[in-house]
């Protein structure tokens, strides 16, 4: 038995031509990429909408994938920037509606994960942190990247990832002091 396809081999296929080799790699990772957005952005239907443009965004340039990292640190590169534009853009912040844990409109199925008590309180305090140190959470411990991946997808050094989540923790901490003592 030869075992599952690399990454590598289906972005040879998918350049190729094959839409199947494509299908696969976009089935591979668009529940992550799409939790991903979710964590930064808050907002199930933006979530959804920027995982479409990130996947489109790798369909198009699919070809410059050179291997020199392997595809999901290209890929959430390439997420990154598109939830940092976007956070960029919208810039004005919306509630978080405690009760439900989402900004606006009716939780549709693929987020109803989204909905427990536990993830509404995860997304609460990554929401208080700033853009660049949210990123870095997301990036270490939701998909579990090392602080050199994660340097090399924000364009920062690896000691500068460390100290943006050493200061997230920090704050997060806090967060969690400040909500005990209510």
């Amino acid at each position: 038995m030869l075992g599952p396809v690399t990454d590598e081999t289906l972005v040879e296929r998918a350049v190729a031509g094959s839409n199947s080799a494509w299908n696969k790699l976009v089935k591979r990772y668009e529940k992550r990429v799409y939790n991903y957005a979710l964590r930064m952005v808050s907002h199930p239907d933006d979530a959804f909408d920027l995982m479409q443009e990130v996947f489109m965004g790798v369909h198009r340039n699919l070809a410059s994938f050179r291997g020199d990292a392997p595809f999901p640190a290209w890929l959430f590169r390439i997420a990154s920037f598109r939830c940092t534009d976007y956070l960029r853009r919208r810039r004005v912040h919306e509630e978080f509606d405690e009760q439900r844990g989402f900004l606006n409109g009716e939780a549709g199925p693929e987020e109803q994960t989204f909905t427990t008590h536990a993830n509404q309180q995860i997304a609460k305090a990554l929401n208080t942190l700033p853009d660049d140190q949210r990123q870095v959470v997301e990036l270490k411990f939701f998909q579990h990247f090392t602080f050199e991946d994660i340097a090399g997808q924000l364009g920062i050094s690896p000691n500068t990832a460390k100290t943006r989540l050493y200061s997230a923790l920090r704050k997060l901490k806090q967060h969690e002091e400040l909500r005990d003592e209510l």
